[in-house]
């Protein structure tokens, strides 16, 4: 496997601070507007969305909660074994809200659709943006795109885009991972 450093440290962390600016520019104050981190990678991103909003709005508090979409998949059940679901943390109520689904690689837009229809299990949203950090825009199974990237990313159906965060002891770094030729 071939390695290549797409996206680390502080670049990632100026990323995160211009997809806030973007945030506050589209949702002012947030009062009507809710953050949804997608279980299991998009909580990363979606916890750092999070502090990096409220250190910018100070005094205002921004919901975030974490939708875990397993059952969701179009494809757990091709999965060997048993398949175990992640908890879901949201405890507040989406009708009438504005929801930003947040994750960390958007590829073929699968994951999204089952985003989507998990959360209508919390009501029905106003709107549905999506944030991701990194866009493989040539690889969409379905119309999905998002409102927020961090970074597109072109490149091929064989190759792996893999995000690792501080926050699970990692660096923060977005590897491009390829066969080798």
């Amino acid at each position: 496997m071939q390695k290549k450093t797409i996206f680390d440290g502080q670049k990632i962390q100026i990323t995160i601070k211009r997809l806030c600016r973007q945030l506050i520019e589209n949702h002012d104050d947030f009062a009507k507007t809710v953050l949804i981190g997608i279980q299991p990678r998009g909580i990363f991103l979606a916890d750092r969305i999070q502090s990096e909003l409220q250190s910018i709005l100070k005094n205002k508090k921004i919901l975030k909660g974490n939708l875990d979409i397993t059952f969701f998949r179009d494809d757990f059940r091709r999965k060997d074994g048993l398949v175990t679901a992640s908890s879901n943390s949201i405890d507040f109520i989406i009708e009438g809200k504005k929801v930003i689904l947040i994750d960390d690689v958007l590829w073929t837009g699968r994951t999204i659709r089952a985003a989507m229809d998990a959360l209508l299990a919390y009501g029905r949203p106003e709107k549905v943006e999506l944030l991701v950090l990194i866009d493989r825009r040539f690889s969409r199974h379905l119309p999905i795109e998002p409102n927020y990237i961090g970074l597109q990313v072109d490149s091929l159906d064989s190759q792996h885009v893999k995000v690792s965060w501080a926050d699970e002891g990692a660096e923060d770094k977005v590897i491009l991972l390829s066969e080798k030729q």
